[in-house]
């Protein structure tokens, strides 16, 4: 069982260690990262990429993968490359889409699977047993992203909300009160009938890809910083 957890975690780094935002000239497409963060409270992560692959036209994706866990958890991905969302200065889209493994041990998989995340969807239980959970898992994702370097705040996120149709659900304004989501997108989902799927992947992919087309500010020079001197030129002998 300790093989197939470490085998999993080396096939991961493989995978996710990669910086997903990078240009290919060759093909002109520019390739961004999104990643569906869950937790053990649900599968709503595997859900929702299923069902977005099976939707998607196959002549736009890759291959959807599966690493399978010695403990019935998985991780998914594959790319697509969607046409209705434009073109950046002539360069087309490609999205690889990643779930992470749930499970508490594989907590280095979830870090591996961050390594150049350029959109996160997080999804929360609206069952009250999963209240701390969905806590939990969201510290965590905090806890993954400042050791990489990230911002919370400043990281293209969107929350789903999935569970609110059974009995005794917790309302959206509650869950996302107890999280402290603030002013971040949050949208309802059924991930097992599609409902809100691709409405979440709309809006995340719309947030990335304003992120990309906008520009980053040169670093400022501190005030009392002198310039440097340029070397004296060099006269032919």
């Amino acid at each position: 069982m300790r093989i197939l957890g470490l085998s999993l975690l080396i096939c991961v780094a493989l995978v996710g260690a990669a910086h997903a935002s990078f240009i290919n000239y060759s093909t002109r497409e520019i390739n961004v990262k999104v990643v569906y963060y869950g937790s053990l409270a649900t599968t709503a992560a595997t859900d929702n990429l299923t069902y977005v692959y099976n939707k998607t036209n196959p002549d736009s994706k890759g291959k959807l993968i599966r690493l399978a866990t010695d403990q019935g958890d998985s991780t998914l991905f594959f790319d697509f490359l969607p046409l209705s969302l434009g073109e950046i200065r002539g360069f087309k889209t490609r999205f690889h889409l990643y779930t992470v493994v749930t499970a508490k041990e594989y907590a280095a998989s979830r870090a591996l699977i961050l390594k150049g995340v350029d959109g996160i969807v997080f999804i929360a239980d609206a069952d009250p047993a999963s209240a701390q959970i969905n806590q939990d898992s969201l510290t965590e994702l905090k806890e993954l992203l400042k050791q990489q370097g990230y911002d919370f705040d400043k990281v293209p996120i969107v929350f789903q909300i999935v569970g609110t149709s059974k009995k005794g659900a917790v309302s959206v304004a509650d869950l996302t009160k107890s999280l402290a989501i603030g002013n971040r997108l949050v949208f309802e989902a059924d991930p097992t009938t599609g409902a809100g799927v691709f409405t979440t992947l709309k809006a995340i992919a719309k947030l990335v890809l304003m992120e990309l087309r906008t520009p980053t500010p040169p670093a400022k020079t501190p005030a009392n910083t002198k310039p440097k001197a340029k070397p004296a030129a060099r006269t032919a002998p």
